[in-house]
Protein backbone atom coordinates (compact mmCIF):
# COMPACT_ATOMS: atom_id res chain seq x y z
CA UNK A 1 0.00 0.00 0.00
CA UNK A 2 1.18 3.52 -0.79
CA UNK A 3 2.25 5.68 2.14
CA UNK A 4 -0.50 8.24 2.78
CA UNK A 5 1.05 10.35 5.53
CA UNK A 6 0.26 13.55 3.63
CA UNK A 7 -3.31 12.50 2.81
CA UNK A 8 -4.59 14.81 5.49
CA UNK A 9 -5.92 18.28 6.16
CA UNK A 10 -3.30 20.91 6.85
CA UNK A 11 -4.85 21.69 10.22
CA UNK A 12 -3.90 18.22 11.47
CA UNK A 13 -0.25 19.12 10.87
CA UNK A 14 -0.57 22.59 12.34
CA UNK A 15 -2.14 21.12 15.49
CA UNK A 16 0.60 18.49 15.64
CA UNK A 17 3.16 21.28 15.36
CA UNK A 18 1.39 23.17 18.15
CA UNK A 19 1.47 20.10 20.41
CA UNK A 20 5.19 19.75 19.71
CA UNK A 21 5.91 23.43 20.38
CA UNK A 22 3.90 23.58 23.61
CA UNK A 23 5.30 20.42 25.17
CA UNK A 24 2.24 18.22 24.72
CA UNK A 25 3.84 15.75 22.34
CA UNK A 26 4.27 13.05 25.01
CA UNK A 27 0.68 13.28 26.25
CA UNK A 28 -1.36 10.13 25.75
CA UNK A 29 -4.86 10.42 24.31
CA UNK A 30 -7.96 8.41 23.42
CA UNK A 31 -9.94 9.27 20.30
CA UNK A 32 -13.16 7.69 19.06
CA UNK A 33 -14.34 7.52 15.46
CA UNK A 34 -18.14 7.32 15.16
CA UNK A 35 -21.16 8.71 13.31
CA UNK A 36 -24.23 10.50 14.66
CA UNK A 37 -27.03 9.53 12.26
CA UNK A 38 -27.79 6.51 10.11
CA UNK A 39 -27.43 7.21 6.40
CA UNK A 40 -30.45 7.07 4.04
CA UNK A 41 -32.86 7.61 6.99
CA UNK A 42 -32.35 3.93 7.75
CA UNK A 43 -32.50 1.87 10.91
CA UNK A 44 -28.98 0.45 10.83
CA UNK A 45 -25.48 0.95 9.39
CA UNK A 46 -22.91 -1.62 8.31
CA UNK A 47 -19.32 -1.15 9.49
CA UNK A 48 -16.78 -1.39 6.68
CA UNK A 49 -13.20 -0.29 6.03
CA UNK A 50 -11.30 -1.73 8.98
CA UNK A 51 -8.79 -3.66 6.86
CA UNK A 52 -7.86 -0.63 4.69
CA UNK A 53 -7.59 1.40 7.90
CA UNK A 54 -5.15 -1.14 9.34
CA UNK A 55 -3.13 -0.99 6.12
CA UNK A 56 -2.99 2.78 6.44
CA UNK A 57 -1.76 2.62 10.03
CA UNK A 58 0.83 -0.04 9.19
CA UNK A 59 2.40 2.05 6.44
CA UNK A 60 2.02 5.46 8.09
CA UNK A 61 5.34 7.31 8.18
CA UNK A 62 6.93 10.47 6.87
CA UNK A 63 9.49 9.87 4.13
CA UNK A 64 12.24 12.23 3.05
CA UNK A 65 10.24 13.60 0.14
CA UNK A 66 7.23 14.19 2.44
CA UNK A 67 9.38 16.21 4.83
CA UNK A 68 11.02 18.05 1.96
CA UNK A 69 7.59 19.13 0.72
CA UNK A 70 6.49 20.22 4.20
CA UNK A 71 9.65 22.32 4.49
CA UNK A 72 8.47 24.39 1.50
CA UNK A 73 5.22 25.48 3.16
CA UNK A 74 5.19 29.11 4.28
CA UNK A 75 3.28 31.12 6.83
CA UNK A 76 1.67 34.48 6.05
CA UNK A 77 4.98 36.18 6.87
CA UNK A 78 6.76 34.24 4.13
CA UNK A 79 8.78 32.21 6.63
CA UNK A 80 8.69 28.40 6.93
CA UNK A 81 5.48 27.12 8.48
CA UNK A 82 7.29 24.36 10.40
CA UNK A 83 10.61 24.34 12.25
CA UNK A 84 13.20 21.89 10.98
CA UNK A 85 13.21 20.25 14.42
CA UNK A 86 9.53 19.39 14.08
CA UNK A 87 10.09 17.89 10.65
CA UNK A 88 12.94 15.83 12.06
CA UNK A 89 10.57 14.66 14.82
CA UNK A 90 7.98 13.61 12.23
CA UNK A 91 10.63 11.63 10.37
CA UNK A 92 11.32 9.58 13.52
CA UNK A 93 7.67 9.20 14.60
CA UNK A 94 7.00 5.63 15.69
CA UNK A 95 3.72 3.76 15.89
CA UNK A 96 3.02 2.96 19.55
CA UNK A 97 -0.76 2.88 19.18
CA UNK A 98 -3.29 0.66 20.84
CA UNK A 99 -6.35 0.44 18.61
CA UNK A 100 -9.71 -1.27 19.05
CA UNK A 101 -12.12 -1.68 16.15
CA UNK A 102 -15.48 -3.17 15.27
CA UNK A 103 -15.01 -5.95 12.68
CA UNK A 104 -16.22 -5.26 9.17
CA UNK A 105 -19.68 -6.50 8.33
CA UNK A 106 -21.00 -5.77 11.85
CA UNK A 107 -24.24 -3.83 12.21
CA UNK A 108 -23.60 -0.60 14.10
CA UNK A 109 -25.58 2.36 15.42
CA UNK A 110 -25.07 6.10 16.05
CA UNK A 111 -22.48 7.19 18.63
CA UNK A 112 -20.93 3.71 18.84
CA UNK A 113 -17.16 3.93 18.21
CA UNK A 114 -16.12 2.10 15.05
CA UNK A 115 -12.51 2.74 16.09
CA UNK A 116 -10.86 3.65 19.38
CA UNK A 117 -7.29 4.91 19.19
CA UNK A 118 -5.04 5.27 22.23
CA UNK A 119 -1.56 6.69 21.89
CA UNK A 120 0.57 9.85 21.56
CA UNK A 121 -1.52 12.92 20.82
CA UNK A 122 0.39 13.84 17.66
CA UNK A 123 0.09 10.42 16.05
CA UNK A 124 -3.60 10.10 16.94
CA UNK A 125 -4.27 13.59 15.57
CA UNK A 126 -2.46 12.96 12.29
CA UNK A 127 -4.52 9.82 11.63
CA UNK A 128 -7.90 11.54 11.93
CA UNK A 129 -8.47 12.63 8.34
CA UNK A 130 -7.31 9.51 6.47
CA UNK A 131 -9.17 7.17 8.84
CA UNK A 132 -12.37 9.17 8.41
CA UNK A 133 -11.84 9.16 4.64
CA UNK A 134 -11.65 5.36 4.59
CA UNK A 135 -14.34 4.39 7.08
CA UNK A 136 -16.89 7.06 6.18
CA UNK A 137 -17.01 6.06 2.52
CA UNK A 138 -16.77 2.30 2.80
CA UNK A 139 -19.30 2.16 5.65
CA UNK A 140 -21.67 4.30 3.60
CA UNK A 141 -21.44 2.13 0.47
CA UNK A 142 -21.63 -1.15 2.39
CA UNK A 143 -24.79 0.11 4.07
CA UNK A 144 -26.33 1.12 0.74
CA UNK A 145 -25.46 -2.27 -0.74
CA UNK A 146 -26.96 -4.04 2.27
CA UNK A 147 -30.24 -2.15 1.87
CA UNK A 148 -30.35 -3.04 -1.82
CA UNK A 149 -29.57 -6.70 -1.15
CA UNK A 150 -32.28 -6.76 1.53
CA UNK A 151 -34.90 -5.63 -1.00
CA UNK A 152 -33.60 -8.17 -3.54
CA UNK A 153 -34.70 -10.92 -1.11
CA UNK A 154 -31.99 -13.40 -2.03
CA UNK A 155 -31.82 -12.56 -5.74
CA UNK A 156 -28.38 -11.65 -7.08
CA UNK A 157 -27.29 -8.02 -7.06
CA UNK A 158 -24.41 -7.10 -9.39
CA UNK A 159 -22.38 -3.93 -8.81
CA UNK A 160 -22.03 -2.13 -12.16
CA UNK A 161 -20.91 1.31 -10.98
CA UNK A 162 -17.27 1.78 -11.96
CA UNK A 163 -17.86 4.16 -14.88
CA UNK A 164 -19.87 6.50 -12.65
CA UNK A 165 -17.77 6.15 -9.49
CA UNK A 166 -15.97 9.09 -7.90
CA UNK A 167 -12.55 8.44 -9.37
CA UNK A 168 -10.31 5.39 -9.47
CA UNK A 169 -9.90 5.03 -5.70
CA UNK A 170 -13.61 5.62 -5.19
CA UNK A 171 -14.47 2.94 -7.74
CA UNK A 172 -12.22 0.34 -6.11
CA UNK A 173 -13.34 1.14 -2.57
CA UNK A 174 -16.99 1.08 -3.65
CA UNK A 175 -16.63 -2.33 -5.29
CA UNK A 176 -15.04 -3.75 -2.14
CA UNK A 177 -17.66 -2.26 0.18
CA UNK A 178 -20.55 -3.23 -2.09
CA UNK A 179 -19.47 -6.87 -2.07
CA UNK A 180 -19.17 -6.86 1.73
CA UNK A 181 -22.59 -5.22 1.88
CA UNK A 182 -24.27 -7.99 -0.08
CA UNK A 183 -23.60 -7.65 -3.83
CA UNK A 184 -22.85 -10.99 -5.46
CA UNK A 185 -20.30 -9.73 -8.00
CA UNK A 186 -18.84 -6.63 -9.65
CA UNK A 187 -18.09 -5.52 -13.19
CA UNK A 188 -14.84 -3.96 -11.89
CA UNK A 189 -12.10 -6.33 -13.04
CA UNK A 190 -9.31 -4.66 -11.04
CA UNK A 191 -11.41 -4.97 -7.87
CA UNK A 192 -11.86 -8.63 -8.74
CA UNK A 193 -8.12 -9.08 -8.93
CA UNK A 194 -7.27 -7.04 -5.83
CA UNK A 195 -9.98 -8.30 -3.49
CA UNK A 196 -11.06 -11.67 -4.88
CA UNK A 197 -14.56 -10.47 -5.76
CA UNK A 198 -16.41 -12.45 -8.47
CA UNK A 199 -16.66 -10.47 -11.73
CA UNK A 200 -19.55 -10.46 -14.17
CA UNK A 201 -20.28 -8.79 -17.49
CA UNK A 202 -21.41 -9.36 -21.06
CA UNK A 203 -21.76 -6.78 -23.86
CA UNK A 204 -23.03 -3.22 -24.40
CA UNK A 205 -25.27 -1.54 -26.98
CA UNK A 206 -22.19 -0.71 -29.05
CA UNK A 207 -21.69 -4.43 -29.73
CA UNK A 208 -25.17 -4.73 -31.24
CA UNK A 209 -24.78 -1.48 -33.19
CA UNK A 210 -21.48 -2.70 -34.67
CA UNK A 211 -23.32 -5.34 -36.77
CA UNK A 212 -25.87 -4.97 -39.57
CA UNK A 213 -28.62 -6.52 -37.45
CA UNK A 214 -29.29 -7.40 -33.84
CA UNK A 215 -29.65 -11.07 -34.80
CA UNK A 216 -26.16 -11.09 -36.34
CA UNK A 217 -24.73 -9.34 -33.27
CA UNK A 218 -26.16 -11.98 -30.94
CA UNK A 219 -24.96 -14.79 -33.16
CA UNK A 220 -21.45 -13.33 -33.32
CA UNK A 221 -21.31 -12.92 -29.55
CA UNK A 222 -22.54 -16.48 -29.03
CA UNK A 223 -19.86 -17.74 -31.37
CA UNK A 224 -17.16 -15.74 -29.59
CA UNK A 225 -18.26 -16.49 -26.00
CA UNK A 226 -20.75 -19.35 -25.92
CA UNK A 227 -20.27 -19.79 -22.15
CA UNK A 228 -21.11 -16.18 -21.23
CA UNK A 229 -24.28 -15.30 -23.13
CA UNK A 230 -26.47 -12.68 -21.49
CA UNK A 231 -27.89 -10.71 -24.40
CA UNK A 232 -28.69 -6.99 -24.05
CA UNK A 233 -32.05 -6.84 -25.82
CA UNK A 234 -33.17 -3.20 -25.76
CA UNK A 235 -30.98 -1.60 -28.45
CA UNK A 236 -33.87 -1.31 -30.92
CA UNK A 237 -37.07 -3.09 -29.88
CA UNK A 238 -36.95 -4.90 -26.56
CA UNK A 239 -39.40 -7.74 -27.14
CA UNK A 240 -38.07 -8.36 -30.63
CA UNK A 241 -34.66 -8.44 -28.98
CA UNK A 242 -35.88 -11.15 -26.61
CA UNK A 243 -37.11 -13.18 -29.59
CA UNK A 244 -33.73 -12.79 -31.31
CA UNK A 245 -31.99 -13.90 -28.12
CA UNK A 246 -34.24 -16.97 -27.95
CA UNK A 247 -33.34 -17.87 -31.51
CA UNK A 248 -29.65 -17.70 -30.76
CA UNK A 249 -30.24 -19.49 -27.46
CA UNK A 250 -31.70 -22.46 -29.32
CA UNK A 251 -28.63 -22.65 -31.57
CA UNK A 252 -26.40 -22.48 -28.51
CA UNK A 253 -28.28 -25.36 -26.95
CA UNK A 254 -27.79 -27.47 -30.07
CA UNK A 255 -24.06 -26.89 -29.71
CA UNK A 256 -24.02 -27.96 -26.06
CA UNK A 257 -24.21 -24.53 -24.42
CA UNK A 258 -26.94 -22.72 -22.54
CA UNK A 259 -28.01 -19.10 -22.77
CA UNK A 260 -27.54 -17.48 -19.36
CA UNK A 261 -30.23 -14.86 -19.87
CA UNK A 262 -31.16 -11.44 -21.20
CA UNK A 263 -30.61 -7.91 -19.91
CA UNK A 264 -33.08 -5.02 -19.86
CA UNK A 265 -31.60 -1.53 -19.62
CA UNK A 266 -34.46 0.85 -20.46
CA UNK A 267 -38.21 1.25 -20.72
CA UNK A 268 -40.95 -0.07 -18.44
CA UNK A 269 -38.84 -2.71 -16.71
CA UNK A 270 -41.76 -4.31 -14.87
CA UNK A 271 -43.92 -4.83 -17.96
CA UNK A 272 -41.01 -5.78 -20.20
CA UNK A 273 -39.73 -8.34 -17.69
CA UNK A 274 -43.19 -9.93 -17.43
CA UNK A 275 -43.49 -10.21 -21.20
CA UNK A 276 -39.89 -11.40 -21.56
CA UNK A 277 -40.50 -14.11 -18.95
CA UNK A 278 -43.50 -15.38 -20.90
CA UNK A 279 -41.50 -15.53 -24.14
CA UNK A 280 -38.55 -17.28 -22.50
CA UNK A 281 -40.71 -19.84 -20.70
CA UNK A 282 -42.79 -20.61 -23.79
CA UNK A 283 -39.59 -21.12 -25.79
CA UNK A 284 -38.20 -23.60 -23.28
CA UNK A 285 -35.85 -21.29 -21.32
CA UNK A 286 -37.39 -21.21 -17.82
CA UNK A 287 -33.94 -21.02 -16.21
CA UNK A 288 -32.80 -18.02 -18.27
CA UNK A 289 -32.19 -15.01 -16.04
CA UNK A 290 -33.76 -11.62 -16.59
CA UNK A 291 -31.14 -9.06 -15.62
CA UNK A 292 -32.13 -5.41 -15.21
CA UNK A 293 -30.08 -2.24 -14.94
CA UNK A 294 -30.90 1.48 -15.51
CA UNK A 295 -30.47 3.60 -12.35
CA UNK A 296 -31.74 1.04 -9.88
CA UNK A 297 -31.67 1.35 -6.10
CA UNK A 298 -33.60 -0.13 -3.19
CA UNK A 299 -36.58 2.18 -3.76
CA UNK A 300 -36.92 1.47 -7.48
CA UNK A 301 -36.41 -2.25 -6.90
CA UNK A 302 -39.15 -2.28 -4.28
CA UNK A 303 -41.52 -0.55 -6.70
CA UNK A 304 -40.69 -3.01 -9.48
CA UNK A 305 -41.34 -5.96 -7.19
CA UNK A 306 -44.67 -4.47 -6.14
CA UNK A 307 -45.59 -4.25 -9.84
CA UNK A 308 -44.91 -7.96 -10.25
CA UNK A 309 -41.69 -7.71 -12.27
CA UNK A 310 -39.96 -10.95 -13.18
CA UNK A 311 -36.44 -9.57 -12.83
CA UNK A 312 -34.25 -11.95 -10.85
CA UNK A 313 -30.78 -10.39 -11.25
CA UNK A 314 -30.26 -6.72 -10.45
CA UNK A 315 -27.47 -4.64 -11.97
CA UNK A 316 -27.02 -1.63 -9.70
CA UNK A 317 -24.50 1.09 -10.57
CA UNK A 318 -24.61 4.85 -10.12
CA UNK A 319 -27.03 5.01 -7.23
CA UNK A 320 -24.98 2.49 -5.27
CA UNK A 321 -21.35 3.50 -5.78
CA UNK A 322 -22.07 7.22 -5.39
CA UNK A 323 -24.57 6.71 -2.53
CA UNK A 324 -26.76 8.86 -4.73
CA UNK A 325 -29.33 9.95 -2.16
CA UNK A 326 -26.78 10.67 0.60
CA UNK A 327 -23.20 10.95 -0.63
CA UNK A 328 -21.49 11.22 2.79
CA UNK A 329 -21.81 9.42 6.11
CA UNK A 330 -20.72 12.28 8.33
CA UNK A 331 -18.53 10.29 10.68
CA UNK A 332 -16.49 12.25 13.22
CA UNK A 333 -13.37 11.74 15.34
CA UNK A 334 -13.38 13.15 18.87
CA UNK A 335 -10.94 13.37 21.77
CA UNK A 336 -12.33 11.52 24.81
CA UNK A 337 -9.38 11.33 27.24
CA UNK A 338 -5.90 12.76 27.76
CA UNK A 339 -3.16 12.35 30.35
CA UNK A 340 0.41 13.38 31.02
CA UNK A 341 2.95 10.56 31.24
CA UNK A 342 2.48 8.68 34.52
CA UNK A 343 -0.72 10.54 35.51
CA UNK A 344 -4.40 9.62 35.60
CA UNK A 345 -6.76 10.16 32.70
CA UNK A 346 -8.60 13.43 32.29
CA UNK A 347 -11.82 12.69 30.44
CA UNK A 348 -13.08 15.14 27.85
CA UNK A 349 -16.44 16.11 26.39
CA UNK A 350 -17.18 18.37 23.43
CA UNK A 351 -20.21 20.61 24.12
CA UNK A 352 -22.78 21.89 21.68
CA UNK A 353 -26.19 23.54 21.70
CA UNK A 354 -27.23 20.53 19.60
CA UNK A 355 -27.52 17.55 21.94
CA UNK A 356 -26.60 15.12 19.16
CA UNK A 357 -23.19 16.82 18.84
CA UNK A 358 -22.20 16.47 22.50
CA UNK A 359 -19.48 13.82 22.56
CA UNK A 360 -19.10 11.00 25.08
CA UNK A 361 -16.14 10.98 27.48
CA UNK A 362 -14.00 8.07 28.59
CA UNK A 363 -12.49 4.94 27.11
CA UNK A 364 -15.55 3.48 25.48
CA UNK A 365 -16.74 -0.02 24.65
CA UNK A 366 -20.00 -1.22 23.07
CA UNK A 367 -21.91 -4.17 24.52
CA UNK A 368 -24.60 -5.89 22.45
CA UNK A 369 -27.25 -7.96 24.22
CA UNK A 370 -29.14 -10.93 22.83
CA UNK A 371 -32.03 -13.12 23.86
CA UNK A 372 -33.89 -15.90 22.02
CA UNK A 373 -31.41 -15.58 19.15
CA UNK A 374 -32.24 -11.92 18.54
CA UNK A 375 -30.33 -8.79 19.45
CA UNK A 376 -32.25 -6.67 21.94
CA UNK A 377 -30.11 -3.56 22.47
CA UNK A 378 -26.65 -1.98 22.79
CA UNK A 379 -25.07 0.03 25.58
CA UNK A 380 -22.01 2.25 25.38
CA UNK A 381 -19.99 2.10 28.58
CA UNK A 382 -16.66 3.18 30.01
CA UNK A 383 -14.36 0.19 29.73
CA UNK A 384 -12.96 0.70 33.22
CA UNK A 385 -16.48 0.75 34.70
CA UNK A 386 -18.00 -2.66 34.14
CA UNK A 387 -21.77 -2.22 33.65
CA UNK A 388 -23.70 -3.87 36.45
CA UNK A 389 -27.05 -4.27 34.67
CA UNK A 390 -28.73 -4.17 31.30
CA UNK A 391 -30.16 -0.72 31.89
CA UNK A 392 -29.25 2.40 30.00
CA UNK A 393 -30.13 5.97 29.20
CA UNK A 394 -31.43 5.88 25.64
CA UNK A 395 -30.45 8.70 23.32
CA UNK A 396 -34.14 9.60 23.24
CA UNK A 397 -33.81 10.48 26.95
CA UNK A 398 -35.79 7.47 28.18
CA UNK A 399 -34.60 4.99 30.76
CA UNK A 400 -34.75 1.51 29.22
CA UNK A 401 -34.11 -2.04 30.31
CA UNK A 402 -32.75 -4.70 27.95
CA UNK A 403 -33.88 -8.29 28.18
CA UNK A 404 -30.85 -10.49 27.57
CA UNK A 405 -29.32 -13.87 28.23
CA UNK A 406 -26.09 -13.26 26.28
CA UNK A 407 -23.90 -10.34 25.34
CA UNK A 408 -20.82 -9.56 23.27
CA UNK A 409 -18.45 -6.60 23.29
CA UNK A 410 -18.09 -5.25 19.78
CA UNK A 411 -14.74 -3.44 19.89
CA UNK A 412 -11.88 -5.92 19.59
CA UNK A 413 -8.11 -5.24 19.88
CA UNK A 414 -6.46 -4.70 16.50
CA UNK A 415 -3.20 -3.00 17.56
CA UNK A 416 -1.48 -3.21 20.94
CA UNK A 417 1.46 -0.96 21.72
CA UNK A 418 2.35 -0.53 18.07
CA UNK A 419 1.95 -4.16 17.02
CA UNK A 420 -0.93 -5.50 14.96
CA UNK A 421 -2.75 -8.28 16.82
CA UNK A 422 -5.80 -8.63 14.58
CA UNK A 423 -5.66 -10.06 11.09
CA UNK A 424 -8.71 -9.33 9.03
CA UNK A 425 -10.51 -12.34 7.57
CA UNK A 426 -10.82 -12.65 3.81
CA UNK A 427 -13.54 -10.68 2.07
CA UNK A 428 -15.83 -13.69 1.66
CA UNK A 429 -15.71 -14.40 5.42
CA UNK A 430 -16.48 -10.74 6.12
CA UNK A 431 -19.44 -10.95 3.77
CA UNK A 432 -20.72 -14.05 5.56
CA UNK A 433 -20.32 -12.28 8.92
CA UNK A 434 -22.52 -9.49 7.57
CA UNK A 435 -25.20 -11.99 6.65
CA UNK A 436 -25.17 -13.67 10.06
CA UNK A 437 -25.11 -10.32 11.85
CA UNK A 438 -28.20 -9.11 10.01
CA UNK A 439 -30.10 -12.33 10.67
CA UNK A 440 -30.10 -11.59 14.40
CA UNK A 441 -31.95 -8.28 14.01
CA UNK A 442 -35.71 -7.98 13.67
CA UNK A 443 -37.08 -7.15 10.23
CA UNK A 444 -38.55 -3.87 11.48
CA UNK A 445 -34.99 -2.59 12.08
CA UNK A 446 -33.74 -3.62 8.64
CA UNK A 447 -36.54 -2.40 6.40
CA UNK A 448 -35.38 0.51 4.21
CA UNK A 449 -38.64 2.45 4.67
CA UNK A 450 -39.72 3.80 8.07
CA UNK A 451 -37.63 1.41 10.19
CA UNK A 452 -38.08 1.01 13.93
CA UNK A 453 -35.45 2.41 16.28
CA UNK A 454 -33.10 -0.17 17.77
CA UNK A 455 -32.47 0.47 21.51
CA UNK A 456 -29.06 2.05 22.13
CA UNK A 457 -27.74 4.40 24.79
CA UNK A 458 -25.27 5.12 27.56
CA UNK A 459 -24.74 2.96 30.62
CA UNK A 460 -26.17 4.91 33.61
CA UNK A 461 -22.85 5.59 35.36
CA UNK A 462 -21.35 6.95 32.15
CA UNK A 463 -24.45 9.06 31.54
CA UNK A 464 -24.23 10.55 35.04
CA UNK A 465 -20.53 11.27 34.63
CA UNK A 466 -21.12 12.89 31.23
CA UNK A 467 -23.80 15.20 32.69
CA UNK A 468 -21.50 16.17 35.56
CA UNK A 469 -18.68 16.91 33.14
CA UNK A 470 -20.99 19.00 30.97
CA UNK A 471 -21.87 21.15 34.00
CA UNK A 472 -18.24 21.81 34.96
CA UNK A 473 -16.30 21.95 31.70
CA UNK A 474 -15.35 25.32 30.26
Amino acid sequence: MQNYSLLTDLYQLTMAYGYWKTGLKDHETVFHLFFRKHPFQGGYTLACGLQPALDLIRHFSFKEDDLAYLSTLKGNDGKPLFDSGFLEYLGKLENTLTVYGIPEGTVVFPHEPLLRLQGPIILCQLLETPLLNILNFQTLIATKASRIAHVAQGESVLEFGLRRAQGVDGGLAASRAAYIGGCAATSNVLAGKMYGIPVRGTHAHSWVMSFPTEQEAFEAYAQAMPNNCVFLVDTYDTLEGVKNAIGVGKKLREEGHEMVGIRLDSGDLATLSIEARKLLDEAGFPAANIVASNDLDEYEMKTLKEKGSRINVWGVGTRLVTAYDQPALGGVYKLAAIRKPGENWSYKVKLSEQAIKVSNPGILQVRRFRTNNHYTGDIIFHEEWEPARCRFEAFSGQQMDIQADHYEDLLVPVWENGKQVYHSPDIHTIREHRKKSLELFEEKILTPSEPSVYPTGLEPRLQEYKLELMRTVH
